[in-house]
C-alpha cells in the first residue's frame, strides 16, 4: 500500500503505472499430480523465528549464527525437499535439494559451495526435518559448519545431539517440519 502522498507522487510521473495489491483469501493447501493420484498438503504458513527456537545442545549458537540460522531456515521452508541449505553472513552458501535422502542432500549442497569457493568454516546448515541419524552433523561437522537448526522430532535425535556436544556444535530445534513436494 502507499500512503496518500506518495502515491500523489506516483501519480504525477510521465508513464507511471502504480499496481495495486488486493486482499485475497488463498488456498490453505496446495495439490500436486502424481502417478495415478493427487498429493494434498497443508500450506505451510509458519515462518521461524528465533523465540521458536530450543536450544538442544551444550553450545549455543552466537548472536551471527542466530541471525544465519533464522536466514538459512526461511530459504529451507521454500525449498522442495529433502532440502538441506548451508549459509554463512546471510547469504546462501549452497543448498541441496529433492534427494532421496538427507545426506544426499547435504553432500550436494557441500559440492556445491565447494564448486563456488565458498569458505563453509563457521557456516550454519539448515534442515526441513529431523535428523534420525548423527551422519549428516558429521559430515558438516568435517566440511566446518559450526551451527545446525532442524525440527527434530525424531526418536534418535539425542544421537545427533550427542555428536554436536562431543565436537562443539551448536544445534537448535524448531519443533516446525517445512516439508515442501
Amino acid at each position: 500500500s502507499y500512503t496518500a502522498e506518495a502515491l500523489d507522487i506516483l501519480k504525477g510521473k510521465k508513464n507511471r503505472i502504480i499496481l495495486v495489491q488486493n486482499d485475497i483469501d488463498l488456498p490453505k493447501t496446495t495439490v500436486r499430480s502424481c502417478l495415478n493420484g493427487v498429493l494434498v498438503q497443508d500450506k505451510d504458513e509458519k515462518t521461524d523465528a528465533l523465540a521458536d527456537l530450543s536450544n538442544a545442545t551444550n553450545k549455543k549458537p552466537t548472536e551471527r549464527e542466530l541471525e544465519d540460522l533464522i536466514f538459512a531456515s526461511k530459504l529451507c521452508k521454500h525449498t522442495k525437499s529433502n532440502t538441506i541449505v548451508l549459509a554463512k553472513n546471510k547469504q546462501l552458501c549452497a543448498s541441496g535439494t529433492g534427494q532421496t535422502s538427507r545426506v544426499d542432500a547435504l553432500n550436494q549442497a557441500i559440492h556445491k559451495a565447494q564448486s563456488f569457493d565458498f569458505d563453509l568454516n563457521g557456516a550454519v546448515l539448515a534442515s526441513d526435518a529431523f535428523f534420525p541419524f548423527p551422519d549428516c552433523v558429521e559430515i558438516a561437522h568435517k566440511s566446518g559448519i559450526t551451527s545446525v537448526i532442524q525440527p527434530g522430532g525424531s526418536i534418535k535425535d539425542q544421537l545427533s545431539i550427542d555428536y554436536c556436544n562431543e565436537n562443539d556444535i551448536a544445534m537448535v530445534m524448531t519443533g516446525t517440519r517445512h516439508f515442501k513436494h
